[in-house]
């Protein structure tokens, strides 16, 4: 009697049995909570940029050395920091803004040693004439050639076009087109 008790089917029957309550009571477990992710926030780095505005007869350019706070150092990151700094306008008040109080600030794009300026629409409203124009323009390739790249593209509301007003914009500007006379 004994002997047919521990069979060997009968023992394989018994630890069959027990693995499976040891499996039903691992699934009857609630499953264990996931902690909650640590958002950690973009380290945000100061750097000095050397912005360009105009002096209030606009006739030629002031540069003022600002700070403007960067979540990635990348020359991109920079450049648009720098962009945005641009279209807020100047601190000193011997400078005059280029652009009028609350105007978007133009989105660049860096391709190698070659920036892309994406100007909003409302830039083509401005209505400055020739020399308004070119100090807009000049003022932007400044800003963004003065510690690197080589030209500046300009596109206005993601299109190509041949002239802003009366500037023409078909070729990029570069250092020399915007240098002080």
């Amino acid at each position: 009697m004994i002997r047919s008790l521990f069979s060997l089917f009968n023992v394989i029957c018994a630890a069959l049995l027990a693995a499976a309550v040891l499996a039903f009571q691992a699934v009857q477990k609630p499953p264990a909570l996931p902690e909650a992710p640590r958002l950690q926030l973009a380290e945000r780095t100061p750097m000095k940029v050397q912005v360009y505005f105009t002096d209030p007869q606009v006739r030629t350019m002031k540069a003022e050395t600002r700070t403007v706070q960067v979540t990635q150092s990348n020359p991109r990151s920079v450049a648009q920091a720098a962009l945005n700094i641009w279209a807020a306008g100047p601190d000193s008040s011997a400078n005059l803004a280029v652009v009028p109080a609350g105007t978007v600030a133009p989105k660049v794009y860096l391709r190698g040693t070659h920036y892309y300026v994406d100007l909003p629409a409302a830039y083509a409203n401005l209505r400055y004439g020739a020399s308004g124009e070119r100090m807009l323009l000049c003022t932007l390739t400044r800003t963004l050639l003065n510690t690197r790249g080589d030209d500046v593209s300009f596109v206005l509301n993601g299109q190509p076009v041949d002239t802003l007003g009366q500037i023409n914009m078909r070729d990029p500007f570069t250092r020399q087109d915007c240098a002080d006379e």
